[in-house]
């Protein structure tokens, strides 16, 4: 009897160290999501689809979007004519410096189409850490205040310019990191000391967090917004106070 009591005390000991370890993978799991790159620096969508339709071209659009972005990467632009008035503008961190859009390292695409005689809409949509954001479909027209990047394929005699899709050039990003140092520096209220990943560190706080956790499904909020990943853990519940 005693015999059989050790060997149940033992298969019981096993079974909860089995348990225990099963239970620290998943911390594991946990830890290595909250890490994921790039993902505490904000994109104020808004601003980039006014940037879009403001820019004179791509040189500018290159500007305005890494005068946006507030971390240290620097972005690249790659703008694709795919027919006669359909375009799309992809925004992405090239890592390897090859001029090439590749898929891990895309951020945003813009994807603007014909609608009518006269009238087009666009879109923008995250990937990457700002998967699930699309704006709505945002329509413009002849007559609406425009740059010319944007209001030329409403000319009679408008013929895509990009078939062969520009690329942000190894030569650009010099002119581009030095042009946002300098306008970093003459807006020193919104860009304070910053750590690698983009969070700010002093200067007036941001009465703002992210709040947009990624799903299975598309489809995040509307509009603009700042969108990244929100860390991951358990929610713990506070003990009740006994008398």
């Amino acid at each position: 009897m005693i015999f059989r009591t050790k060997l149940l005390a033992a298969a019981l000991a096993i079974s909860f160290v089995g348990v225990g370890t099963g239970c620290e993978s998943g911390s594991d799991t946990v830890d290595r999501w909250a890490t994921t790159e790039n993902t505490n620096v904000k994109i104020d969508w808004d601003k980039v689809n006014e940037a879009y339709k403001q820019a004179s071209g791509p040189e500018d659009l290159e500007k305005r979007i890494n005068e946006i972005y507030e971390g240290e990467e620097l972005i690249s632009i790659a703008v694709h004519d795919q027919d006669d008035k359909t375009q799309i503008v992809t925004g992405f961190f090239d890592k390897n410096t090859n001029g090439t859009v590749e898929e891990p390292e895309k951020i945003f695409t813009i994807k603007r189409e014909p609608t009518g005689q006269g009238t087009a809409q666009y879109q923008t949509m995250g990937y990457g850490a700002y998967y699930g954001y699309h704006s709505p479909f945002i329509g413009i027209a002849t007559g609406m205040l425009m740059g010319s990047m944007m209001s030329s394929m409403f000319m009679p005699s408008y013929a895509p310019m990009y078939s062969r899709p520009y690329v942000t050039s190894g030569t650009r990003i010099s002119d581009l990191q030095s042009h946002r140092s300098n306008f970093r520096a003459a807006n020193p209220e919104r860009f304070g000391p910053r750590s690698k990943s983009g969070r700010s560190y002093g200067g007036k706080p941001s009465t703002s967090r992210p709040s947009y956790r990624p799903s299975g499904g598309g489809g995040g909020r509307r509009g603009g917004g700042f969108f990244g990943l929100a860390r991951a853990g358990r929610s713990v519940r506070p003990e009740r106070l006994t008398a």
